[in-house]
């Protein structure tokens, strides 16, 4: 086995894949430690159908480049939900909810109605559950995942008292002087962002993983804010790694398989939580 996954190691586009998985995985578990405490964890989910739907109107209108849509239309989605929801009659989860589902419908409906292949359910079923995506990628796309990742992870950094506190007590946070909302427009820009880099590594349907469970094992065990953050980032690299190489020698999708990997962490986490309590 050492001998076979060494021999996929020479190949450029499986070092590819394990670079923009690790980063993926490392923005997705600092994003998720906030947006699991503020009880926004569906957010992913959402946002993930509304990638989703972008995509396919990118493929059906003929944009090479889909991520100029793309992100717009995420990042737009997600500060609209993160931010305006409390100012609508439609409220957090009702919300998420409508524009997942439409979303997702419009999409599969385009790229039904106009087709921009003769396998049509294998397109989709590429897109929502992630598959040989992972392996095509370009020296390009490697750097565009890097630079944003970078992006994300220094916001994350410098920006990480003030979200700690607007995290906890946002009423607090606000009356020591901090300005909330601005905090609140970054998550939702960084959420967005996280969710259209996740997309090609575990697909629209099992992006919230990436964003759940390296957050919620990480909390079965320790209490602190900063040991969860860090927990949490270490068990979502190691399972994306681990899980892109077991699908590579298993000849599994790399999406589920990553996820699957997620899963049997958390699962071990809350047996160690529950010994030691």
């Amino acid at each position: 086995m050492l001998d076979r996954l060494a021999y996929y190691m020479e190949y450029p586009f499986v070092r590819y894949a394990i670079i923009v998985a690790v980063l993926t995985a490392l923005c997705s578990s600092l994003l998720g430690v906030t947006l699991v405490m503020k009880r926004f964890s569906f957010i992913g989910d959402g946002l993930s159908h509304v990638a989703f739907g972008a995509m396919a109107v990118a493929a059906v209108t003929g944009i090479t480049n889909d991520m100029l849509l793309i992100m717009p239309v995420t990042v737009i989605s997600a500060v609209l939900l993160l931010r305006g929801g409390q100012h609508t009659k439609i409220k957090g989860d009702a919300a998420i909810a409508m524009i997942s589902v439409s979303a997702l419908a419009i999409g599969y409906l385009l790229m039904n109605v106009f087709p921009v292949s003769a396998n049509v359910s294998g397109d989709v079923c590429s897109t929502l559950f992630g598959a040989a995506s992972i392996i095509t990628l370009s020296p390009k796309d490697v750097l565009v995942c890097a630079v944003m990742s970078v992006v994300v992870i220094v916001l994350y950094v410098l920006f990480y008292t003030r979200i700690f506190s607007v995290t906890f007590d946002e009423s607090f946070s606000k009356a020591v002087g901090i300005h909330t909302e601005r905090i609140n427009l970054m998550t939702a820009i960084v959420t967005a962002v996280v969710i259209v880099l996740a997309m090609r590594l575990v697909g629209s349907l099992l992006i919230s993983a990436l964003v759940i469970f390296p957050a919620m094992a990480a909390m079965r065990v320790y209490r602190s804010y900063l040991a969860v953050t860090i927990c949490s980032a270490v068990i979502s690299v190691v399972c994306a790694a681990a899980g892109l190489l077991i699908s590579l020698l298993a000849s599994t999708p790399s999406g589920p398989t990553i996820v699957a990997a997620d899963i049997a962490v958390f699962l071990i986490f809350t047996l160690i939580g529950r010994f030691r309590r």
